[in-house]
């Protein structure tokens, strides 16, 4: 019964990794929509204490019995919260207001490498043949949508101050999927998202309270309302709860492969939405990453 609830659990896995960059890829749409309505770290802390809120009514029960473990893992939870809702979720958000939603996907690519050099770094993990050809595969269809299939476009790719601290937010992204998965815990993944949200608002309130001395506070209109729910239930609860179960089951290294398919995403939602057209590179980006991704992420069944 248990290697049928394993094997169950990641082909589950398996499926949302390709499902969950599409919430991603919607924090990288809103961050760019919502710069200069709201201020970053602001947007952040609305949204991550919005989580908490949706979250504790599945979880408050199975939190509040936890509470003396909870206590004892406190500086984990801190540090988690601290890299994916502080300096990933506010990081965004200002990096947003001068730089591109392409350029946040572009930059995030770069995070799959991140996270299998810190995964090999910091606790020795192996990456196997397979897998680095499946990346090598995705990553070549990721830069022939960037580069709209012509090379010669990396010569004239420009770059902002806000490139350099989504860079940072990327980083800072990369370790917090490494420790997601070195740092178990005995918590549901709801339970243990809404630990790391509540942490992540704890830790980045000096911030806040930097920001509305300088700022001010956010004003509120039906846009911004309607911004902030939608980054509460998307790219918070779904994309972070699918994210910790498919790293609970296929790792860091695999799970952090699905970035490579946020620049596909976008070409697509700019066509369906927008009108764009979708050009022969963005299908010959799609054709690369998806069969890289399950190259990178299908392991061969033993003979």
């Amino acid at each position: 019964m248990e290697n049928a609830t394993s094997a169950r659990d990641l082909r589950i896995a398996q499926i949302l990794l390709f499902i969950t960059p599409a919430m991603f890829t919607t924090n990288m749409v809103m961050a760019r929509a919502t710069a200069g309505l709201i201020p970053p770290v602001a947007l952040a802390e609305l949204r991550w204490l919005g989580v908490v809120l949706v979250l504790l009514p599945f979880c408050g029960r199975e939190l509040w019995r936890a509470r003396a473990a909870i206590l004892r893992e406190w500086k984990e939870f801190a540090v988690l919260g601290f890299l994916g809702m502080g300096i990933c979720g506010g990081g965004v958000y200002y990096g947003a207001a001068t730089t591109t939603a392409t350029n946040i996907g572009l930059i995030y690519a770069t995070s799959p490498v991140m996270i299998i050099l810190l995964s090999r770094m910091l606790f020795a993990e192996r990456f196997s043949l397979r897998q680095g050809l499946g990346t090598a595969l995705a990553l070549t269809g990721v830069l022939a949508i960037i580069l709209r299939g012509d090379p010669a476009t990396i010569l004239h790719l420009t770059f902002t101050p806000g490139d350099l601290i989504i860079l940072v937010a990327a980083a800072s992204w990369a370790l917090y999927s490494v420790l997601l998965k070195h740092w178990p815990s005995r918590l549901s993944v709801s339970a243990r998202l809404a630990t790391i949200a509540f942490a992540g608002v704890l830790v980045v309130l000096p911030v806040q309270a930097l920001e509305l001395a300088v700022v001010g506070p956010p004003s509120f209109d039906l846009r911004t309302i309607a911004a902030v729910v939608t980054l509460i239930l998307v790219p918070g609860v779904g994309a972070y709860a699918t994210f910790g179960y498919m790293t609970k089951h296929l790792g860091p290294n695999r799970t952090g492969l699905m970035l490579y398919l946020s620049p596909v995403y976008t070409a697509i939602m700019a066509w369906l939405l927008l009108g764009e057209v979708f050009a022969f590179y963005h299908w010959l980006g799609t054709a690369l990453v998806l069969p890289g991704l399950y190259f990178a992420t299908h392991k061969p069944d033993k003979p």
